[in-house]
């Protein structure tokens, strides 16, 4: 490979790079709203361990690669360069991985998981520093390689060594990769590397990409797979695939359904409960959660792709970058899902907070589920659940109909009844209704309350259609648009939403000026 990492393979080491700016950083700016497992059953019994990485090492084809290594060695930057995705939250700041994140990597023709993991570190039992060990250890016995990565420029520490023997003792396959070697500071810590045992290392530069096609190899060398070189029969059609929004293409992808709320209501807890493992670090520590985590599972035969999201603070309140980031990325998987799911105490519903976020969600045009969860600790449940209601009509007032559903998400009661709305709601999002039937309301609903009159004369509204779905949208075309009160333009929205039964969805309802058939005319003359 031309370029210049410090190692042999390599030659020239490179000089002339400029240190890039985190993506992560970016995103910031974004923000804008007011059992356990131990060593020993890590090495006797890794088909124990569950996650998305251990269904799919054993029912899937595709081969699964854990990244692991101590705290701020580059383990996220490496995960995006693989996967080609910022999806993967990245900072100087070590230790902003909690969670495990998996995705998928082209490796020279063959398709590869990939599992982002918490750095690994010494912990003490209980902590959150041992749920996020446990999650990578739990990785790392799913796996089929190991892609342990070390820091070169810091070299070989002993936190490195205690973890290569770990990663050792599990008898996977592993490929070692001394990452930051873009400098020939990192010669040292490169050549330090084979003291670990595991191996030839890669030097590599995940933030520049370097080294990443010979990390490949290595990769596929070790897993037993040759490169594949797909050629391409110049008589062979392209593929026309359904366009985004039909029906065929909906029903064939996964519905994401995003679970959003303030601090420490619940939500990784729900995810887990509705995954039915122990997926996402919980505890009663406000903030566990910093990425938002998507994983993959089907609810009685129906894909779903589910978003476990950072509690949302006032942004007044958030001062830590690592919370920064981590709303950005909350933000991002709301604008990202089809049906937004606001989780909320039930014995603090619907504070300031948890209004601001329904409110972007529904301004996004997401589809809307609110969730009450801890509904165990409630003793007069069918009062409470009355007065809930009535607070999401008052305060939600702008997607009337929302879904109210109670649900204890330690007891794993309410699962049924809670994805039963989230599939509802997509539905009524995903809604067409054909032009006649749009008309023919329309002719009622103007015969009911005709617009009113501005400047002395009345304003015709002459018809009514869908250009498009996801969030229902609907264009009315009439003269003297601009003049339209919004009083009238509201009454049209919640008659077409009561006449076809689209509760709980944003509806857009947008007035075009007509043509004026005789303007032309006028103007030949």
């Amino acid at each position: 490979m031309a370029g210049g990492l410090v190692a042999p393979a390599f030659g020239v080491p490179l000089h002339a790079f400029v240190p890039r700016p985190c993506h992560a950083l970016a995103r910031a700016d974004e923000w804008g709203i007011s059992g356990e497992i131990s060593l020993q059953g890590l090495i006797m019994s890794p088909v124990t361990a569950s996650g998305d990485a251990a269904s799919a090492s054993s029912g899937s084809s595709n081969p699964t690669i854990a990244i692991v290594g101590r705290p701020n060695v580059g383990k996220s930057t490496l995960f995006n360069r693989l996967t080609g995705t910022r999806a993967a939250l990245v900072s100087d700041l070590p230790g902003l991985t909690r969670d495990r994140r998996d995705g998928e990597a082209d490796f020279e023709g063959h398709v590869l998981r990939i599992t982002d993991t918490a750095g690994l570190e010494e912990a003490s039992r209980g902590s959150i520093a041992d749920r996020m060990r446990q999650q990578t250890l739990a990785a790392v016995a799913a796996a089929d390689l190991v892609l342990f990565v070390i820091d070169a420029k810091d070299g070989v520490t002993p936190a490195d060594e205690a973890f290569g023997r770990i990663v050792r003792q599990s008898g996977k396959p592993v490929v070692l990769a001394a990452n930051k070697s873009e400098s020939r500071s990192s010669a040292a810590g490169f050549y330090e590397a084979f003291k670990l045992g595991l191996g030839e290392p890669v030097a590599i530069s995940a933030e520049h990409g370097e080294g990443i096609g010979e990390l490949m190899v290595d990769v596929l060398n070790a897993l037993g797979l040759k490169p594949v070189v797909k050629s391409r029969d110049p008589h062979d059609e392209p593929e026309t695939g359904s366009e985004d929004g039909t029906e065929a293409s909906v029903a064939s992808r996964p519905l994401r359904v995003a679970i959003v709320g303030r601090p420490n209501a619940g939500k990784s807890t729900l995810v887990n409960a509705l995954l039915g493992e122990d997926r996402m670090i919980t505890g009663p520590e406000p903030g566990l959660t910093r990425d938002s985590v998507s994983t993959d599972f089907e609810w009685k035969g129906r894909k779903v792709r589910l978003f476990d999201t950072a509690g949302l603070r006032r942004k007044a309140k958030i001062s830590e970058l690592a919370e920064k980031l981590s709303a950005s990325d909350a933000v991002r998987a709301i604008r990202f899902a089809e049906v937004v799911v606001l989780l909320v105490d039930a014995e603090h519903p619907l504070e300031h907070q948890d209004l601001t976020i329904g409110d972007l969600a529904t301004s996004e045009g997401r589809a809307f589920v609110v969730a009450v969860n801890k509904w165990d600790l409630i003793e007069d449940k069918q009062k409470r659940l009355k007065e809930i209601r009535d607070l999401v009509a008052m305060s939600l007032a702008q997607v009337p109909g929302v879904a109210v559903v109670p649900v204890s998400a330690i007891g794993e009661s309410g699962l049924d009844k809670l994805m039963t709305a989230v599939f509802k709601a997509a539905e009524i999002w995903n809604r067409r209704i054909s032009t006649s039937d749009l008309n023919r309301w329309l002719h009622e609903a103007l015969a009911r309350h005709a617009p009113p009159a501005a400047a002395g004369r009345r304003i015709k509204i002459r018809y009514v259609t869908q250009p498009s779905t996801r969030p229902p949208t609907f264009v009315a075309f009439c003269q003297r648009a601009d003049d339209m009160p919004k009083s009238y333009l509201k009454y049209l929205t919640n008659s077409l939403r009561e006449t076809f039964g689209m509760p709980g969805v944003p509806i857009r309802f947008n007035l075009r000026k007509g043509e004026n058939p005789y303007e032309k005319s006028s103007r030949r003359k």
